[in-house]
């Protein structure tokens, strides 16, 4: 397992290019948070096949920082096309995802929450062969875009600029929220700026978070509550 730090203090505009080139490399990733908020990425390679988590020094995924995580805490373990993480109830705190305790194994899927004690990390998968994310320079020129397009844009990417949140962008039902619309509203912007950014053939657990990188990227993401 490689672990990639952001470093200490880093903005999220430094910590966005330092996952993207992580996901480039084309493994797959839990994207968390240390007690200082820095961000830290752990890419699980290909020769990995189980790999404990905790906060014991023997533990190959650390959260040393965690005093709610187990010195062994959790596994995690290779299955044919991804992970699956496994808490036999040897942790005291409890393994979650989702929201929801485990008990035994869970197939992990892109974009879902695991929770070990304290800390929490998302479980991204690399983008598909041939859907690798561009640099910023490489952009085709942006789309036209209505005020209430970029309102939604900014809504999405907001998760991902505020410190200590999880580095996934916000649901349809928290846009509407915020913009005082309807969810359906917002599905519909959704799909049309999906289409407008060339995101619609990307497989549905990545449209969203490719549409957000490409915002973030365009300087799209910023803008008044």
């Amino acid at each position: 397992m490689r672990v990639i730090e952001s470093g200490d203090g880093a903005s999220r505009a430094v910590e966005l290019k330092v996952l993207i080139e992580a996901q480039r490399i084309g493994l797959p990733i839990l994207v968390g948070r240390d007690a200082t908020g820095a961000q830290r990425l752990f890419l699980l390679e290909h020769d990995d096949e189980r790999l404990w988590v905790g906060r014991g020094a023997a533990c190959d995924l650390r959260v040393e920082w965690d005093e709610k995580a187990s010195r062994c805490h959790a596994e995690l373990v290779r299955v044919p096309e991804g992970w699956v993480v496994v808490d036999d109830g040897l942790s005291r705190n409890g393994t979650f995802v989702g929201g929801e305790r485990i008990a035994g194994r869970h197939r992990l899927h892109d974009g879902e929450v695991v929770r070990f004690g304290g800390s929490s990390m998302t479980y991204r998968l690399p983008a598909a062969s041939g859907s690798a994310t561009r640099p910023a320079e490489d952009m085709v020129a942006l789309p036209d875009l209505t005020p209430m397009q970029r309102k939604v844009l900014v809504s999405l990417c907001r998760p991902l600029l505020d410190p200590g949140g999880p580095p996934v962008p916000a649901t349809n039902p928290a846009i509407a929220a915020e913009l005082v619309v309807s969810t359906h509203a917002i599905k519909t912007h959704m799909r049309t700026l999906f289409a407008k950014f060339g995101v619609e053939d990307l497989p549905q657990n990545q449209k969203r978070a490719r549409l957000a990188e490409m915002a973030m990227q365009a300087g799209l993401a910023a803008g008044p509550r």
